[in-house]
């Protein structure tokens, strides 16, 4: 029989390291956090001081915790992703999305050959959609581009399908760019107090929605009519 990594023990381990993690960036940024919760002009414009002089190092413990989060099957790495945007700006901000959850799906494919998955996860309707695609590839990088779809399941399909490492890594790397720039974008918004921002990325953020139902619909609709058939 094949031996499989023990998945409770994966999971925990992931769990213990964000909570280390955690702990380290709320040590770093409690005085920012301060501010964050207190949010006046004068408090900006000490805030921005007080970001600009942190180092990589914090830029680093942020886009781990979001690979981490990004890898542990039911979390969300959401908040983390607007905290980033929000201490750095859109641009430093998806940079750090971007690369974390590239990260994460890059740790999370290449563990899922060893991972026993339940039975539930692969019944699931959709990863019979990811793996029944005519276009696989596309299928894939929408699958990315979804929040609400688990990665461990277009990991999973992925790794069914054989994708190799040169199509994965680009797959990977466009479909988790959009979402990592909504929440950037989202959390820079709202530490500027921007309303007309504010809108937009929520806007964005309900498109991402109506396409994953979209993506259910279209699932019912060609399973009723393989029954149909």
């Amino acid at each position: 029989m094949k031996k499989y990594l023990n998945k409770p023990t994966l999971i925990g381990a992931g769990i213990v390291a964000a909570l280390l993690i955690l702990f380290l960036i709320y040590r770093d940024y409690r005085p920012e956090i301060a501010l964050l919760l207190n949010p006046t002009h004068h408090n900006q414009q000490i805030l921005l001081k007080l970001i600009r002089s942190h180092g990589a190092w914090d830029m680093l413990l942020l886009l781990i915790l979001i690979a981490i989060f990004n890898a542990i099957p039911g979390m969300s790495n959401s908040v983390v992703c607007i905290f980033a945007g929000l201490c750095y700006g859109p641009a430093v901000g998806f940079l750090i999305n971007w690369c974390g959850n590239v990260l994460g799906n890059c740790a999370v494919k290449n563990l899922i050959a060893k991972i026993d998955l339940s039975k539930r996860a692969k019944k699931s309707k959709l990863l019979g959609y990811l793996l029944n695609q005519k276009h696989p590839l596309i299928g894939l990088t929408i699958g990315y581009m979804i929040p609400i779809i688990p990665s461990v399941l277009v990991n999973f399909a992925c790794t069914r399908l054989k994708v190799s490492r040169k199509q994965f890594l680009p797959m990977v790397a466009i479909g988790m760019a959009p979402t990592s720039f909504i929440y950037a974008f989202g959390g820079d918004a709202i530490f500027k107090g921007d309303s007309k921002r504010i809108i937009a990325a929520v806007i964005a953020i309900v498109i991402v929605l109506l396409c994953y139902f979209l993506v259910k619909k279209m699932i019912k609709s060609s399973k009723t009519k393989r029954q149909a058939a």
